[in-house]
């Protein structure tokens, strides 16, 4: 992996630290942290300051119920850890990835959405959605906008747009504010990993009318 010039935000990191993300949104940041020493050691710091603060939580009467309860759940646990799945192999995707996607780049089913890209929307819950998506090499993004936050991880090839350049393990946060054309670099696809919370905002009649069809 070469070096990684964008990377999540603090506020994204305590989020998913304290387990408030969206889980399309965690996917995306658990993907970035299997890749990026960076983030992954400060996400280390939001989890140990987290630790810390449940230490510092006054204690609370427990029902006579508690212990049996709790023995229950290791018991459980413990039988059900057969049943965990070993690590896969090394491939394009880190592990998080792989676990949804039931494999690596050449198990993706992918979907045309036009322009040449290419989409394999991945189930999650409802609150927000994430795809992977495959831009060949040279084209375009039908210049957009964001009603909300989408959070863009390039797991291969690269993208430029308006304001910078995105290699594989960069990941791009944008808002409201950001409108952008990204376009993929040329001699090689770029694959990402994708997730919002709203509907895009594209400017172009044709990207609009096949908005509802591509679910982005």
């Amino acid at each position: 992996m070469k070096t990684i010039k964008h990377h999540l935000t603090d506020d994204l990191l305590m989020r998913y630290s304290a387990g408030t993300l969206p889980e399309a949104f965690s996917l995306v940041v658990a993907t970035h942290i299997s890749l990026c020493d960076e983030c992954r050691a400060q996400l280390g710091s939001f989890d140990a300051v987290g630790g810390e603060l449940v230490d510092d939580v006054a204690p609370v009467a427990m029902s006579d119920e508690s212990l049996a309860a709790t023995l229950r759940m290791i018991i459980e646990q413990k039988s059900d850890e057969a049943e965990v799945e070993a690590p896969r192999e090394s491939g394009v995707f880190p592990t998080p990835l792989q676990n949804y996607v039931s494999g690596d780049l050449k198990d993706v089913k992918w979907r045309k959405i036009g322009g040449g890209v290419s989409q394999m929307v991945l189930q999650t819950g409802d609150d927000a959605s994430v795809r992977l998506l495959r831009i060949p090499a040279g084209t375009a993004v039908p210049d957009h906008g964001h009603n909300g936050t989408e959070l863009t991880l390039v797991l291969k090839g690269a993208f430029v747009d308006e304001h910078d350049r995105f290699a594989a393990g960069d990941v791009e946060v944008a808002n409201e504010d950001l409108n952008h054309t990204p376009v993929a670099e040329a001699g090689e696809d770029c694959i990402c990993l994708a997730a919002s919370d709203a509907p895009l905002v594209f400017k172009g009649l044709i990207p609009r009318l096949a908005q509802k069809f591509a679910r982005i």
